[in-house]
Order: C-alpha cells, then structure tokens, then sequence
C-alpha cells in the first residue's frame, strides 16, 4: 500500500509538471524557510488559579519552571525562592475540556552535596533527566557577586550531584572605576542582574543513561553583547550541551548559537526569553518570549529551530554588526497576549489526552506578590 502511495504521488507531481501535455494544476510553493519549521499549532483550553497557599511551610509562589515525570504521571513545579530553593511535587487531572484538578503531593529542598540548604540560589529552569534526576538553571546575581549555574540534582533527595561547566564569559568580571572620591566595581563581562540563564530543556532520544543533549539559553544579552542602541533587539545566547550520564556526568559543550529577540515594545521595563522547550529531536523547539512595561503585559510563543544558527563560542562580543552570524530562526506560532495570561515562565508537554491530542502546558511566576496570580494553562499542540 505505501508503494501504491508512493507511485500515485510521484503520478500527481508528473502530471500537473506537464510531462503528459496536461496544463492547468499547478504545485504548492513553500519557501525553504517554512521547510525548516514543523506544521505545528496550538489552541487554548483551560486555565486555573494556584492559590498562594503555604504547604509544608512554605508559600507556593514563584513557580518558574515545571517537568513532566510520564511513569508516575505528576510534575515537578521550581520555585525561585532565592532563600529556600525548592521544587513541589504536583498531580494535575486533565481532560480535552480542562484541568479538572490540582493536587500538592510533596515538597523537596535544593541541597548541596552535604545537605545543607542551596541559598541563595535563583533557581529559574528544570529539566527532568531520563535517569531520573533534575538539571537545574540559576541565573545567578552580579549584585550579590554570585556565580550562574547548571547543577544536576538527586530527584528524590534533592541533593546536588554534579555542576556542569560554564564559559567563562558568562560569569561576572568588574574593573575598578572611581568617582567623587568613592570607588567601585564597574562590570565588564557575564551575565546582567535577573538574565541570566532562564531557559533550559532537553532533548533524550534514547533510555536511561545514554548520552542526551541539554540546552540553556539566557533570558537577555550577556554585558559584552549587549548594544547601547535601544531599537535593537537582544542578542541572547543559546548553549548547546551533551551529556553522557553513565556514572560519569561528564558534560560537553558542543556549541552556542544566536537567539535574536523581538524588539522591546514602547515602554518596556522588562523584555526576556523566559522558557524553551524540545519538541523533537531534530532540533526544533519551542520558545516562550515575553515583555512587561508601559503597554502592559505581552506573552508570544515561537517555533524555532536552530539547524542551520552559526556556532557562535568564539566571538568574545555580538555587539554592532552581527550580519556574518546566521541566528537560530523562529516563527510565530501564537500571541498569547490576548488570553491575558500572567507572567509565563514554565513550558512542559504533558500527556496525551483523552482525545488523542498532545497537551502543553504554562505555569506563570507571581513573583511572590499578591497583586500576580499563578496561573496554570492547558493547551493541545497539534501537529506534533
């Protein structure tokens, strides 16, 4: 059946190219950038309301990044308290019309390799390894001199089981300025307060403990790449690792690729990439944008694929003319600004549905501040 398929195509294509003298039908152009972009797209379903309630002691807030555990059917959900970094153990009842419940199972403390507490630590993406344990992103903070990280986590213990290596152009270099007779430290280099590394997922074609591959990306522009010109956009970086679990840990930083932001609305105080998420393993992806400021609160989600992105580990700055550099592309899958949505922070696919559909889900970051909501919203992907 497939090779009568297969001949009743190419039969079609013959056809409508003339070869037979038949005119008349004529062939679907798609451009070669659309060829590089899956048939994907999203509709809302539901959201709901986290109430800001305490559970083991602590207030459920600030939830930036959430994973998809399938075997168990339950999420982990970060929160970004830089005092107590903690991750929850959640149970959602979805169905194709809603999420029909939310359910808090456990809570889990981020500890260093004694087990003591990893404050302060601005735990920001989360990722679940296929040998069950968690990789975690800090932004880290340039004020409180206090280095980014990607750090791999025990799931049950929450302890820290490795960290993996970060360039040094990432982390914080100052040089001695003066004035009025006070001196200070001026930054030179690494990533700027609250941009750092936000985004983080996975891409695991095989089982436990084969190789899969990681990737970061920061929220802005390092301090070295960023340009005075506000009308253009932010040159984030996109980092690129492989990971090899088999009781090594040891980690390999393939690449780092262009990720160009929108331009900042009119107004923006706040303009970032707050989340991407594999969806594939042919390096096609999705990537949460969102702005803040003056017009209000702006939530796109991109398509992108980073396949044909220059490799960009050995340019020191991306400021001025980056036209030799080809970027990772991304389309516009949806404006999620209409829905109203809080502050997106978290992507995860979920299960299927009932339906046969795939499901996606967003968790926005209230930041701890009553006058935020933390949201979490059902979407069906489709195409996948």
């Amino acid at each position: 059946m497939d090779k009568l398929r297969r001949v009743g195509a190419f039969l079609s294509v013959w056809l409508c190219l003339g070869l037979l003298g038949i005119s008349g039908c004529t062939i679907p152009q798609v451009s070669a950038e659309d060829r590089l972009f899956l048939d994907l797209s999203v509709e809302p379903i539901d959201h709901v309301v986290l109430p800001m309630e305490e559970f083991v002691g602590t207030q459920v807030g600030g939830l930036s990044a959430i994973a998809y555990d399938r075997d168990p059917d339950q999420y982990y959900v970060l929160s970004d308290d830089r005092q107590r970094p903690r991750f929850y153990t959640i149970a959602l009842d979805l169905s194709p019309t809603g999420i029909e419940n939310v359910t808090l199972k456990a809570l889990t403390d981020l500890q260093d390799d004694t087990g003591r507490s990893m404050a302060p630590l601005d735990a920001e993406g989360m990722v679940l390894t296929p040998e069950r344990s968690l990789i975690v992103s800090s932004e880290g903070s340039p004020q409180q001199k206090i280095p980014p990280a990607l750090q791999e986590f025990d799931l049950e213990t929450g302890r820290l089981k490795t960290s993996f290596p970060i360039p040094a152009r990432y982390l914080l270099d100052t040089k001695d300025g003066e004035t009025e007779g006070e001196t200070f430290d001026t930054q030179t280099q690494g990533v700027q307060e609250n941009i750092g590394f936000e985004a983080l997922t996975i891409s695991a074609p095989g089982g436990a403990y084969e190789p899969f591959r990681l990737f970061a990306a920061t929220e802005g522009p390092l301090y070295q790449d960023l340009d005075v010109n506000p009308e253009i956009p932010f040159k984030n970086r996109w980092l690129h690792y492989l990971v090899d679990p088999n009781g090594t840990g040891q980690s390999t930083l393939l690449s780092e690729q262009l990720y160009s932001m929108d331009t900042a609305p009119l107004g923006a105080v706040l303009n970032g990439l707050s989340e991407i998420l594999s969806v594939d393993v042919g390096g096609h992806f999705l990537a949460l944008e969102r702005a803040f400021g003056l017009q209000g609160l702006s939530v796109k989600l991109y398509q992108v694929t980073t396949g044909v992105a220059s490799d960009i580990s050995a340019i020191a700055s991306l400021q001025g003319d980056i036209s030799g550099i080809t970027p990772i592309r991304k389309q516009l899958l949806a404006d999620l600004t209409p829905l109203n949505p809080d502050n997106l922070e978290a992507m995860t696919l979920g299960p299927k549905l009932q339906d046969g559909s795939q499901s996606l889900l967003m968790v926005s970051d209230n930041n701890f501040d009553d006058r935020q909501e933390t949201q979490i919203w059902l979407f069906k992907l489709m195409g996948l």
